[in-house]
């Protein structure tokens, strides 16, 4: 638009200064044309009046001629006749007519010069201001022509009658048209090969004879090509003195700017560790489909999945692993749905899944047969060959929920139920799984006030070396007294306290409880020698100031270090070995015992026994219940007790119920035994009354308590 103006300036100056020139020249030979006339035109009217002389003025003449000579030569010349007197005074006033006429002539002239010569004058000048003015007008137009192709946009101008007017070099690269091709007038031709680039041509047309309808328009659109490019379009009408001459098209390439744009949404709505919708996508995906089964009648499965132990595996292996673990179990789950299905994860090991349009529950079920059958197959990752297992619970929409809100809640809970009856499973929600979950919520906010309320009470189980038959330690375990529900199993209270950061000051409690208790023990039964296992949770040995409080506490107790030791299990001590080496360090200069609770029922690297200064190790319950008849128990046993005694770590043996079951511990070496089968876990004041008994004597099979 720009250009177009500039030139049509530039040629009406130039007009201005041709038209002003023809006028000056035509102006100055008018002026002297006219001095000619009025020169002629004197000299007729001098002319009569020469003819016409007086004879007073003949006489002056003659008198003038015939007056007495001073000298005699005067006299002596003849007389003029008057003829020749006449003759005379007509040549003079000829003369003297023709030296006025002269002089009129040479001043019109002289002026005629002046004119020409101020008018050249002011020509010059003026054609020097108007070169002037064009050297500017070039230079504007340099810059203008220069900012046009140095622009990223593509500038297109086309005039009234759709012609292209001007256009810039970027304007060809980004549609790709030969310049030949727009300069050869065949707009046509140009429009058309443009229109093969766009996804939709038909729409680009219409906008054209719209703007066409309406020349005053702007418009401010994007447009897409079909290979993926996408063009900010702004056009604007062209207007001169008010008048609309013409539109001016500028495109712009946003494709970058729409794939970061495209990719941040992305990143905002999925995972990116598995590339699966995440929870915010999921959501508004429901929200679409349980519209959809609304206007449709239809029915709807929202799902809740979870991966069985993966924490374990993760917390073992390191996270690394875990997340490869993660990513295999989307693609295997993408594997088992329908390609109208939405698998998203919905945080951690946790999957939500969308199935719309089903019939019954029936093909439902069938969908969770083909993801159970999907896991069967060990998952292979870095050497590692990894079993897992998913638990689901289902929710049908409109049976079960009619909002999103309620059919994620059931769903929930119904996975709830499935991890409660062994895992590896589904489960379909129903109206008795909400009292489960309302019996565990009352559990949590109990559980906040369940220390102020002096709920929690310790009991003890002693462990006992068959060899001697005395007690030689006392393991100290949890229990919770509910007002209202009674006594509560860790199992159920444990995972909550974990949850929710409540273990930290109740773990606190226990351990001061414990070595207190010991204390008194020790001073009152005389046991010098007795000492206190007491369990730490994953979150309680991942404090920063664990060997502080155990410090503290000891020197409040005043029970010896030596007296106390802390159990962790295998997959507590695998978390971190960088920290767990450097508090078990940190315990162990404290003069802290260490052992290894539930030893073999880990993932990890033996390593950890050399490095770690470990004092004992307990071999798990679940390798002594089959001892007597299952053979690959019996080798696990014998290996994990060979295993203790080569690096001079003391091993007990927990959950021996039988006297099977300790003979063949004795027989392979195994002295310090716990279980059923020498006493339950009992009350401070049983336990005591017990350790009195046993002070003395040894502990024998017929020394049972119920």
């Amino acid at each position: 638009m720009q250009i177009t103006r500039i030139f049509r300036k530039i040629k009406q100056r130039l007009r201005i200064i041709k038209e002003t020139t023809t006028i000056v020249v035509m102006l100055g030979l008018f002026t002297y044309l006219l001095g000619k006339i009025l020169a002629v035109y004197q000299a007729n009217l001098l002319l009569p009046k020469i003819k016409n002389l007086s004879n007073y003025e003949l006489k002056k003449i003659t008198w003038l001629t015939q007056k007495e000579p001073k000298t005699s030569s005067q006299k002596n010349k003849k007389l003029l006749s008057k003829q020749s007197l006449i003759e005379v005074f007509n040549k003079y006033e000829c003369l003297k007519l023709n030296n006025s006429l002269g002089e009129v002539a040479q001043n019109c002239a002289s002026h005629l010069e002046n004119i020409v010569k101020e008018r050249t004058a002011e020509l010059e000048k003026e054609i020097a201001e108007r070169k002037k003015i064009q050297t500017e007008l070039e230079k504007s137009l340099s810059l203008q022509c220069a900012t046009l192709e140095s622009t990223a946009d593509g500038i297109l101008v086309v005039d009234s009658q759709g012609i292209i007017a001007g256009f810039n070099q970027k304007f060809l690269q980004m549609w790709r048209i030969p310049e030949s091709l727009i300069t050869s007038g065949n707009y046509t031709k140009a429009l058309l090969l443009a229109m093969k680039q766009l996804e939709a041509p038909r729409q680009y047309l219409a906008t054209i004879r719209e703007l066409h309808l309406n020349p005053d328009t702007q418009i401010y659109d994007a447009i897409a090509f079909k290979d993926g490019r996408v063009f900010e379009r702004y056009s604007q009408p062209q207007c001169i003195a008010g008048e609309i001459v013409g539109r001016v098209w500028s495109f712009r390439d946003i494709t970058a700017h729409k794939l970061a744009e495209a990719k941040i949404r992305h990143q905002a709505l999925h995972d990116l560790l598995t590339n699966l919708p995440n929870r915010v996508l999921f959501n508004e995906r429901l929200d679409q489909a349980l519209a959809q089964a609304q206007k449709t009648g239809s029915k709807l499965a929202v799902c809740f999945l979870d991966l069985d132990r993966f924490k374990t595996i993760n917390d073992t292996l390191s996270h690394g692993i875990g997340d490869k673990l993660l990513q295999s179990v989307a693609q295997r789950l993408k594997e088992s749905l329908r390609d109208t299905d939405t698998l998203a994860r919905w945080g951690g090991d946790e999957f939500t899944l969308i199935l719309p349009d089903i019939k019954d529950t029936k093909e439902v079920a069938q969908i969770q047969d083909r993801i159970l059958a999907a896991f069967k197959p060990v998952f292979e990752i870095e050497n590692y060959h990894l079993h897992i297992s998913p638990s689901i619970g289902i929710a049908i929409y409109p049976k079960h929920g009619q909002d999103p809100e309620t059919l994620i809640k059931h769903a929930d809970a119904a996975l709830d139920t499935v991890k409660s009856q062994g895992r590896n499973h589904y489960q379909f929600y129903h109206s008795a799984i909400n009292s489960g979950s309302s019996e565990l919520l009352n559990l949590e906010n109990s559980l906040y006030s369940a220390l102020e309320r002096q709920e929690f009470e310790i009991y003890y189980q002693p462990q006992v070396n068959v060899t001697t038959g005395k007690i030689t330690k006392i393991e100290a375990l949890l229990r919770w007294h509910h007002v209202e529900l009674g006594l509560i199993s860790p199992d159920k209270f444990i995972p909550i306290a974990e949850e929710t950061g409540l273990i930290l000051p109740i773990g606190e409690w226990v351990l001061k409880t414990a070595c207190a208790q010991t204390k008194y023990w020790q001073d009152t039964l005389g046991l010098s020698s007795l000492s206190v296992a007491v369990n730490l949770s994953a979150r309680q040995f991942q404090q920063h100031d664990l060997v502080k409080i155990v410090s503290q506490i000891l020197s409040e107790t005043q029970l010896k270090p030596q007296s106390l030791e802390l159990e962790i299990t295998e997959s507590i001590a695998m978390q971190n070995i960088e920290f767990n080496q450097k508090i078990l360090s940190e315990l162990y200069d404290l003069g802290v015992s260490i052992s290894i609770d539930d030893f073999g029922t880990g993932y990890c690297s033996l390593s950890y026994l050399k490095n770690f200064p470990i004092n004992c190790i307990k071999i798990d319950k679940s390798f002594i219940r089959d001892l007597s008849h299952d053979h690959h128990d019996a080798a696990i046993t014998t290996a994990i007790i060979g295993l203790a005694h080569g690096l001079k770590l003391a091993v007990v043996a927990e959950g021996v119920e039988t006297e099977e079951q300790r003979n063949l511990l004795q027989i392979l070496d195994c002295e310090l035994m716990q279980g059923y089968l020498f006493s339950h876990p009992l009350s401070a004041q049983d336990i005591t009354a017990l350790l009195r008994k046993t002070k003395s004597r040894r502990i024998s099979t017929s020394f049972l308590v119920a």
